[in-house]
């Protein structure tokens, strides 16, 4: 950050989504294990394993960015520090669980209203 210039609300964001993303470590592996069970989450590559753990830290537990940006933004990062195959490795994970946690969320609002 002292390279680039953020400006001090991309920092506290950037700050927020590290801090989110190690407390929730455990959770967050355990639905990375979940969404990619051909994949032990040490076996993923540590590019493609830490894009993961914060985009879902932003989807799950921060909800202030919609899935879909979030998706987005984290296949950009595939893209640009990951390996060829990586973009689509984290889309297919991501998409999957935001499908899910969009059904669940779908799900909870339905029984509300009853």
């Amino acid at each position: 950050m002292q390279d680039e210039e953020i400006n001090t609300e991309g920092t506290a964001f950037a700050m927020e989504l590290v801090k989110g993303t190690v407390e929730h470590s455990q959770e967050i592996d355990g639905l990375i294990a979940k969404f990619a069970p051909a994949w032990p989450v040490e076996q993923i590559p540590v590019v493609d394993r830490n894009i993961l753990r914060m985009a879902i830290f932003e989807m799950i537990f921060h909800k202030a960015t919609p899935p879909k940006v979030v998706i987005n933004e984290a296949v950009e990062l595939a893209k640009t520090f990951g390996s060829e195959s990586s973009p689509r490795f984290v889309n297919g994970v991501l998409g999957s669980l935001a499908g899910q946690h969009s059904a669940q969320e779908l799900e909870a609002t339905n029984k509300r209203e009853r």
